[in-house]
């Protein structure tokens, strides 16, 4: 009987390899998303997510009413920024 390798989410990652828990972290809706616009959209990265950080500051209400965009694509930003962070966290 061959021994099974361990599925365990919380194990090491082998030496060198990703363990199972980044590889399920990576198989994300929010990780694509981060991903897609990452590679799209590589010049517009940093601005993206220093308008989801101030986003997050003042609350998505409070960012809406005070600036051109409305609520709806307010909250598209602040997802998308919040996605490309968590991207780039996963990433490395």
């Amino acid at each position: 009987m061959a021994q099974e390798a361990s599925q365990d989410p919380a194990a090491p990652a082998p030496a060198g390899g990703r363990g199972p828990f980044i590889d399920s972290l990576m198989d994300t809706e929010l990780y694509s998303i981060g991903a897609f616009f990452c590679d799209e959209h590589p010049d517009l990265v940093d601005e993206l997510v220093a308008r989801s950080v101030e986003i997050e500051r003042r609350g998505l209400e409070a960012y809406a009413r005070g600036g051109d965009s409305g609520l709806e694509e307010t909250f598209e930003t602040l997802l998308t920024g919040l996605a490309v962070r968590y991207y780039k966290a996963v990433a490395g």
